[in-house]
């Protein structure tokens, strides 16, 4: 399950990298987490920056830990769900990205964070759907989930998942709505492309409070615990 991942990009940055209006509010994450506002570029708007939730509103998500099935949409659930299948076909978004957050798992009680960027540390944009409903007072609501795929190789040794990374050329067939399913099938079953790099994180990110510069630090690999570690 991907449930962090990164932002920090400048507003000119994002704007040149992605064609899109930046509103003035927008702000850097360093760990961007479930049932936060943040930023991302829908079909239906594709010029400019909208700002869902992810997975859910904090109000709903109290006393209840996000599932799986609200961040995250696994590219297996394309094939296995008609409800899902018809929601690629209606409400596809891009969610720009510098960076990605995995745990490895080195024990029974022990994970070691890591963060993931592109070799080039370009900002990089994720397949995403995103929702509209209404809560238990009418008050309309929007959320997005992020699609992710079996690891490749170099994200295998530390996760099993990994988000669906859009090349340039894709994210134009991702957002336009003239595209076949069988275009957007294809873009989510490919294995991502552009190459990635690891390194460990400060066991911090763990913890939905901390949005610093300094989570995306590399540090020595240490635990949730703040212990060292020579498994890494």
């Amino acid at each position: 399950m991907i449930e962090r991942y990164s932002i920090t990009a400048t507003p000119d940055q994002l704007a040149e990298r992605f064609s899109v209006d930046v509103p003035e509010f927008y702000r850097p994450h360093y760990n961007a987490a479930p049932t936060q506002l943040l930023p991302i570029i829908t079909a239906a708007a594709p010029k400019g920056l909208s700002v869902f939730y992810w997975g859910t509103s904090p109000e709903w998500s109290k006393n209840k830990m996000p599932a799986e099935k609200t961040i995250n949409i696994r590219t297996e659930y394309f094939d296995e769900k008609p409800a899902v299948r018809r929601a690629l076909m209606r409400s596809r978004c891009i969610i720009p990205a510098d960076g990605f957050y995995a745990w490895k798992k080195v024990g029974k009680k022990t994970s070691i964070p890591y963060r993931f960027v592109l070799v080039s540390r370009d900002l990089f944009g994720v397949a995403g759907l995103w929702e509209e409903w209404e809560d238990t007072d009418g008050k309309e609501m929007h959320t997005f989930s992020v699609i992710t795929r079996p690891a490749n190789d170099v994200v295998f040794s530390i996760s099993e998942r990994m988000p669906v990374i859009l090349s340039r050329e894709n994210e134009s067939v991702w957002l336009n709505p003239a595209s076949t399913e069988n275009d957007l099938l294809g873009i989510v079953n490919t294995e991502t492309i552009s190459p990635v790099n690891f390194y460990p994180v400060s066991p911090g990110i763990s913890n939905t409070a901390y949005d610093a510069a300094s989570m995306i630090i590399p540090t020595p690999p240490v635990d949730q615990h703040g212990n060292l570690t020579l498994f890494d």
